[in-house]
């Protein structure tokens, strides 16, 4: 394991990796407000804290990044120039491929050695225990890292920066559209006065099975019927509208569906051909 670890920002995830005797920097620390908090959260953690990122990065072998995402690269960019020669960059910030393979491109200017990690499950209650993704040049040695360290549930991807962090962000928009239109759903039931009898509803409608036979069943209704339902989902906003809870999530439910049942499709037969043939017509309208 490398002599000095350093956890460069140290928020839930960071509190939640920590091993007692690494470094940590979060930019927190300056605000006088937050000073006390971030202190407490060193203490506890038994890491020992910086108020600045160069003392922290000093002769570390390696640093892990656990900044927000709109801090992901700006972090690389401007603390890559106080890393130490052949030091890891292990970036576990939740950001598109571009943005890491431009905050590779920084550290490896730098002479660090930059991994690409995704974070695949909530950090709380797992800890070290949450599955991780590595992917790109550095992932073997980042992996060995990050078992030395205690983690358990760590996986290289093949391909190279952005690999990894590709898996987490199509991911999430299933993972964090679920949460978005759960909230849309329930709001407006209980605005409506409706709330048991949608929740009933839901749990008489559900259907055990894989992602994949869902994902099958679902494009194919949409290939099928999109064009309908896109109508029956222009009603939904209205009825959003009309409670005054918001319809984001419904608007463009209504494009999807829309979208793809106006291809003239059918319905190919089992997942992998519907997929194969909605790359297809992307492809062809591109071109």
């Amino acid at each position: 394991m490398a002599s000095i670890i350093a956890y460069i920002g140290f928020g839930e995830a960071g509190r939640a990796f920590a091993s007692a005797g690494a470094r940590a920097f979060d930019r927190k620390i300056r605000d006088a407000a937050l000073r006390d908090e971030m202190l407490a959260a060193f203490a506890t953690a038994g890491v020992d804290g910086f108020e600045d990122v160069a003392p922290a990065l000093r002769g570390a072998g390696a640093a892990i990044s656990l900044v927000t995402a709109d801090e992901a690269l700006a972090a690389a960019r401007d603390y890559a120039p106080c890393l130490t020669s052949g030091a890891l960059w292990l970036d576990m910030n939740s950001v598109a491929p571009d943005t890491k393979r431009a905050a590779a491109e920084a550290i490896h200017a730098a002479g660090g050695r930059y991994v690409d990690v995704a974070i695949m499950a909530p950090v709380r209650p797992a800890c070290r225990d949450v599955p991780l993704l590595a992917s790109g040049p550095h992932a073997e040695a980042g992996l060995a890292l990050l078992a030395a360290m205690g983690f358990t549930r760590i996986r290289k991807m093949d391909g190279g920066i952005g690999a990894a962090s590709a898996v987490k962000m199509i991911r999430s928009v299933m993972v964090k559209g679920i949460e978005a239109l759960t909230a849309e759903c329930l709001m407006a039931a209980e605005a409506a006065g409706v709330s048991d009898e949608v929740l009933a509803s839901l749990d008489a409608s559900e259907k055990p099975g894989t992602w994949s036979e869902r994902a099958d069943y679902n494009l194919d209704r949409m290939l099928v019927h999109g064009l309908r339902r896109a109508a029956e989902m222009e009603e939904v906003v209205k009825t959003l509208d009309g409670l005054g809870t918001g319809s984001a999530m419904s608007r463009g439910t209504v494009e999807r569906q829309r979208a793809l049942g106006s291809l003239g499709l059918g319905s190919p037969h089992g997942l992998d051909a519907k997929l194969k043939a909605l790359t297809t017509r992307t492809q062809e309208k591109a071109a």
